[in-house]
């Protein structure tokens, strides 16, 4: 996040946020990082695939969408209601200091050119007394979420593959109208080998903390059916304002588009 500076509440006490999602704040996009630490959260809305670059080595994905910049779970009031929300896009326009120490008591950066800042009707980050206002306090936990989840992250994903669970997927489906979509080059946990994990490598996945978060990343595998059927209401209402007004114009770095046939 560029052009961010320290938040404090001499600088920044009358600094009012608008909570908003749209195409404009990076919201539109099929496919969304998350972290280990959202995946109890995220697996009741979404299927969580993971992706694999050679620089970075995995990452996990929630799939939002079919389509480039498509994110089915987005209306014109934002987020649908009920809908978790990934913590990369609930953080707002902050950020953690990348030079605060590991205390409980890090900096937040903010990004004072971002649209959602400086909104007379938006939110308070601070009370009249100098006190953190509840937002801060809601974007300090996504912050948290998304910081405990990074460090998490590369053992974890690490450990699933060196115990066999991650699996390439080839997820090919074709919708009402007739559209074929292929979503290739993604990796999930694999059922079965999960369910026949010797007892030394469940007992380590456990002791570790990763193995209902394995459990948690293949159930999610379910909500490509959910999803199917959004796009299927999506395309028997036709072209509207609930979702097209917000797709197709913009894309974040984390959108990484499907492949339509």
């Amino acid at each position: 996040m560029g052009g961010t500076v320290l938040l404090d509440h001499v600088d920044h006490g009358g600094l009012r946020i608008a909570v908003r999602h749209g195409t404009a704040f990076g919201d539109a996009v099929n496919q969304m990082l998350v972290v280990p630490t959202e995946f109890i959260a995220a697996q009741r809305d979404y299927p969580i695939l993971f992706r694999f670059a050679p620089d970075t080595q995995f990452t996990a994905v929630v799939l939002l969408g079919l389509d480039r910049d498509e994110n089915l779970f987005l209306d014109r009031d934002g987020w649908a209601e009920g809908r978790y929300v990934p913590a990369v896009q609930r953080r707002g326009p902050f950020a953690i200091d990348v030079a605060a120490d590991d205390s409980e008591d890090w900096a937040i950066r903010v990004a004072l050119t971002d649209l959602r800042v400086d909104d007379a009707e938006g939110r308070p980050l601070f009370l009249p007394h100098g006190s953190k206002a509840p937002y801060l306090t809601h974007v300090r936990e996504a912050l948290s979420t998304l910081h405990a989840g990074a460090e998490l992250a590369a053992a974890m994903y690490r450990a699933f593959d060196d115990a066999g669970l991650l699996t390439p997927v080839r997820i090919d489906v074709t919708v009402d109208d007739g559209r074929r979509y292929v979503i290739d080059d993604c990796w999930a946990i694999d059922g079965e080998r999960l369910a026949t994990l010797d007892g030394a490598t469940l007992g380590r996945l456990n002791q570790a903390g990763y193995l209902a978060l394995a459990f948690a990343a293949h159930a999610s595998l379910d909500n490509v059916q959910r999803l199917i059927a959004l796009k299927n209401r999506v395309i028997a209402a036709g072209p509207g304002p609930a979702h097209h007004d917000f797709l197709a114009t913009y894309r974040a770095d984390v959108g990484v588009p499907t492949n339509a046939s």
